[in-house]
């Protein structure tokens, strides 16, 4: 589905390679609100799958334009992932695809019309391929691999989302296993890292225009994949929807409204959003009960992400408030 190994989410199993190993964490941020925001918000669906491929799409980001980015194929052999973007107001889906490439997927953009995502020259049956960031700039493409002196193997390093200020943000797979998020500054092609004391395996998913930056990390004190946001690189917010087994958080906009999925004790997936003053409320596709991902939000609320319909399709959706 992904290039990596799993592939039944974007930033979730886009991250499947290596994906959350355990870390020792001791947090001293409270966890997040259990509570709901209102429920007087209320989304219209619409369905988005690019005709070239109707058994597989997941679309990933949308910036405040409405344009979005995204792809069609499982990343099964013989059915590689292929990057698009859909213009705003517009039912086209442009390629875009890494020069030379085997698989692209298309995981953000801004809305200056830069994009970012990742890579792989493989198209394995085993689904384990390489995997390498990327930046698209005005048509000018350039990978973008964190400089680590341990990959994995095959080396696995993603470019997830990106901001204004055209700063991206991904991680890549350590060769213990472990993710480490970062930061790319694209106009001066400088690398940080997006951390957090105690933590051993983090992905930096989401950026916004203030820097703020959401993901997911190892959380060691309950052995579960949680979602965080990390507010102007200091206060460390964890993200649990109560009683999930795993919570994501893969979005965030400019109000630092977090978008993501979490799995229910049954193992349903589930979209939420989380606000700082509302907390969290879940949103699914209603075609995609039990199998909704929100990948991506905007400063006007709308997100986008994908579900299994009936047939066992994954279907991109686009809500809008």
């Amino acid at each position: 589905m992904s290039l990596t190994r799993n592939a039944r989410l974007l930033a979730a199993t886009t991250v499947a390679s290596g994906m959350i190993a355990a870390g020792a964490l001791a947090l001293t941020v409270p966890a997040a609100s259990a509570s709901t925001i209102s429920h007087n918000t209320s989304y219209s669906f619409r369905t988005i799958d690019n005709p070239r491929d109707l058994t597989f799409n997941q679309l990933l980001g949308i910036n405040d334009l409405g344009e979005i980015a995204g792809y069609f194929g499982s990343g099964a052999a013989g059915h590689p992932n292929q990057g698009y973007v859909i213009p705003p107001f517009s039912h086209a889906f442009v390629s875009e695809n890494f020069p030379g490439s085997v698989q692209t997927q298309v995981t953000g953009l801004n809305n200056r019309g830069i994009t970012v995502g990742f890579w792989s020259s493989m198209n394995n049956a085993s689904q384990v391929n390489d995997n390498h960031g990327f930046v698209d700039v005005g048509g000018h493409f350039r990978t973008a691999d964190f400089p680590t002196g341990s990959p994995a193997t095959p080396p696995v390093d993603q470019l997830l989302g990106v901001n204004d200020s055209n700063v991206a943000v991904g991680f890549y797979t350590d060769a213990a296993g472990n993710n480490h998020g970062y930061e790319y500054d694209i106009n001066h092609g400088r690398f940080s890292s997006v951390t957090e004391a105690g933590v051993t395996s983090l992905t930096a998913a989401a950026v916004n225009d203030r820097g703020d930056v959401a993901g997911f990390y190892t959380n060691s004190g309950t052995g579960n994949t949680d979602g965080f946001l990390k507010v102007e690189n200091r206060t460390f917010i964890d993200l649990a929807v109560p009683g999930a087994a795993s919570t994501m958080a893969l979005g965030v906009n400019n109000y630092d409204e977090v978008v993501g999925v979490y799995t229910d004790a049954a193992g349903n997936m589930h979209g939420f959003t989380w606000t700082p003053k509302g907390g969290f409320r879940t949103v699914d596709d209603p075609h995609g009960l039990g199998t909704t991902t929100i990948n991506g939000v905007n400063d006007h609320g709308q997100l986008v992400g994908f579900y299994v319909d009936g047939n066992g399709n994954t279907d991109g959706f686009l809500a809008t408030p």
